[in-house]
């Protein structure tokens, strides 16, 4: 039977694991901190797009480096407690490495909380290609992390699939060529990717594993 797959990339953040509530913590943590200040989702949410690095520039000025440091000791000693990964999304990435099928991650964190995230929700080792923010040209909503996977494992940008929660990364398919599962079990932004033309759109991870066992 042809599969209609031959290659898988995932988003991170409140598509395989329920961290955006670590992540508000986490610049919380440093905003008070080093700026007696607390800065809402919704100001954060805004900022999404380039990595933790280049909002911890923006905001933190002379104490970048020690905001760095305590940004991610928080983000990795709270993330068992505050995030995990999604019930059956580990099932799901097993199913497709068992039909040796290329695994990719783009996401727009950065290198570090990427590897502490993948890490810490026992996936790491699944993926045949991890691309974050750091490794980009150009930060999501840009094509660029999409298009080093098709061009590393030589694949069909029909047959590939993008799985995100976010408008940046339905815009980064199409954009690409290349079809969007859009996952609405913990998007922050759910209203406005409904409005947007994805290909697929899935509120529970049940409904999208039944679609993937039925198409590879």
């Amino acid at each position: 039977m042809l599969r209609n797959f031959d290659g898988f990339i995932f988003d991170v953040d409140g598509t395989l694991t329920s961290t955006n509530e670590l992540i508000f913590s986490s610049f919380n943590h440093v905003t008070q901190k080093y700026l007696n200040k607390k800065v809402s989702n919704e100001e954060i949410i805004a900022m999404f797009g380039p990595t933790e690095d280049v909002i911890l520039k923006e905001w933190m000025k002379h104490n970048y480096h020690e905001a760095r440091k305590d940004y991610f000791d928080f983000y990795s000693s709270k993330h068992q407690s505050m995030a995990d990964i999604y019930p059956g999304m580990l099932s799901i990435l097993e199913i497709i490495k068992s039909k040796n099928i290329p695994l990719s991650i783009y996401t727009g964190k950065g290198k570090d909380s990427a590897e502490i995230t993948l890490k810490e929700i026992g996936v790491y080792h699944l993926f045949d290609m991890i691309v974050t923010g750091d490794d980009v040209k150009e930060f999501k909503p840009a094509r660029e992390g999409i298009d080093m996977f098709i061009e590393a494992f030589n694949l069909d940008r029909n047959k590939v699939l993008m799985v995100g929660d976010a408008p940046a990364d339905v815009i980064a398919s199409h954009s690409a060529g290349v079809k969007i599962a859009s996952v609405l079990w913990d998007s922050y932004a759910k209203n406005k990717v409904l409005q947007m033309n994805s290909d697929y759109f899935f509120e529970t991870v049940d409904e999208f594993k039944s679609f993937l066992e039925a198409n590879i």
